[in-house]
């Protein structure tokens, strides 16, 4: 016991060097990163005319002025559950996705696997590929390696400063707060944005990699709870592959025998395991380090021509069809296998909460309404005797123009005035003007006869007097001295 091996707790990360690959998968995932790139860099530039009043960027989060702009639609503070739903909505889509096809987020459009196969693709053009990398890693320091190191280091903080840059673009005019950065005019909050995301994605994509998809990130632990039999991922066929032809050859060769033995597909050259971005082997079985890209069926695919034999040796299939062909029967059609009770309890979640917040975008009024009454003092008796209240109406105007509008007390015995009016010169409404997107407080006098409850309800409606229209209404009291008996 005394020369037992201390027990180790941490292994230390070995340094992956994924092999290039080219095929299906890897044209997609091609694509897919040059659609979701091509999205995040490019969008805070779109325009989108709102007229003269409203912002023309397409998609912007104004945290000055309290709002969220996506093309047409404009959202308010009072109206953020329509982000919490979109935020609900992403949610139920992942595990319907995990539900229906694994980890396909993590494999194709996670903004990890994403930037880190950029980096990837930066770092083979510069060190060469997997093997050309390894020798390099292994090599003593020299001026070649540190030119290579530095070059491919540069790169990588350029496409960092970039995504930081980008970020902060989606928060003010994308084109002002460019010549703002450039001039070193920008606020300080946007330089400390910038280096903050350059650091993270400097260190994420270029260094730390699949130790995020393994350790940090909580997704590949969640996702177990949402897969079952029929879901479909990538799955070594080892009823097809085993027993390995190259391990065999090895053995009988050190055992002396020299009789024919039936084998596997499977050679065990280990493609699979070059091209994989996470370093594991899949034909382990299912394990969390894998993020179903797929790289290795392209890889598994390219082997398998060569040795003139079927394909997709490794591919995208669900357990329930693994046993169904091991038993050489007939495998479940993909409509049957989509059609299941999760998939389509999320499926019917996903749209219903889709439908609820469309129909809620469509009937929504574009003029809001809030009354508060002053309660110091809450009335004062007029010479006449008649008693007024006092009311703060705050009047919200979502459209991206000035209009004016009518607020008015509804079926009440009483007169109201702003605080530029008169009592005498009270009516039953009053008109005003309100900027366009913006708020206006107006305060208001309510004078009505002394006779009457201490407490009365009051309504107070508000109506554009445009072509549009529209309108809103906020209840309220109006207040009396008691009467004592």
């Amino acid at each position: 016991m005394a020369n037992a091996a201390p027990l180790r707790l941490f292994e230390a990360r070995q340094k992956i060097f994924p092999r290039r690959v080219d095929g299906t998968f890897r044209r997609l995932k091609w694509a897919i990163m040059a659609v979701t790139l091509a999205i995040y860099y490019v969008t805070p530039w779109l325009r989108w005319d709102r007229g003269p009043w409203a912002p023309d960027q397409a998609v912007l989060v104004d945290l000055a002025h309290r709002r969220f702009y996506m093309f047409s639609i404009e959202i308010w503070p009072h109206e953020f559950y329509y982000v919490a739903g979109l935020l609900i909505m992403a949610g139920i889509g992942l595990f319907l996705v995990t539900s229906a096809v694994g980890r396909a987020w993590c494999g194709y459009a996670c903004p990890q696997t994403v930037w880190t196969d950029l980096f990837l693709h930066v770092e083979r053009a510069i060190d060469g590929d997997r093997n050309a990398q390894i020798r390099l890693q292994n090599a003593p320091l020299s001026l070649e390696k540190i030119a290579r190191r530095g070059s491919k280091w540069a790169i990588w903080l350029a496409i960092s400063v970039a995504t930081g840059g980008a970020w902060i673009f989606y928060f003010a005019d994308a084109p002002t707060l460019m010549r703002d950065v450039v001039a070193g005019q920008a606020p300080f909050v946007a330089y400390a944005t910038i280096g903050v995301l350059t650091c993270t994605t400097f260190v994420l994509g270029g260094f730390l990699r699949e130790q995020v998809c393994i350790y940090m990130c909580p997704w590949p632990r969640i996702q177990g709870a949402m897969l079952d039999e029929k879901s479909l991922v990538v799955t070594y066929k080892a009823w097809r592959g085993e027993p390995r032809s190259r391990g065999l050859k090895r053995a009988l060769a050190r055992d002396g025998e020299v009789a024919p033995i039936a084998t596997g597909d499977c050679i065990d050259c280990n493609a699979c395991v070059a091209v994989c971005p996470t370093g594991i082997d899949i034909r382990e079985g299912p394990q969390v380090g894998c993020i179903t890209c797929a790289l290795c069926i392209d890889a598994c695919d390219q082997v398998m021509a060569k040795l003139d034999r079927p394909p997709r040796l490794i591919g995208y299939t669900t357990a329930a069809d693994e046993a169904l062909a091991r038993e050489a029967r007939p495998t479940i059609s993909p409509l049957r296998r989509l059609m299941r009770p999760r998939t389509l309890l999320y499926s019917a979640a996903w749209i219903a909460i889709g439908l609820a917040m469309l129909f809620a975008l469509g009937a929504r009024t574009r003029l809001d309404l809030s009354v508060q009454q002053a309660r110091n003092p809450v009335w004062v008796r007029l010479s006449d005797g008649a008693i007024r209240n006092s009311y703060t109406v705050k009047i919200r105007n979502m459209e991206a123009r000035p209009r004016r509008v009518e607020i008015g007390i509804a079926d009440f015995d009483g007169v109201v005035w702003t605080e530029t009016g008169s009592r005498e010169a009270g009516a039953t409404s009053v008109q005003v003007e309100v900027g366009a997107d913006q708020v206006a407080k107006v305060p208001l006098f309510v004078a009505a006869p002394a006779a009457g409850d201490a407490r009365s309800p009051l309504r107070f409606t508000v109506r554009g007097l445009d072509r549009d229209g529209g309108g809103d209404s906020d209840d309220s009291y109006f207040e009396r001295p008691e009467v004592r008996q």
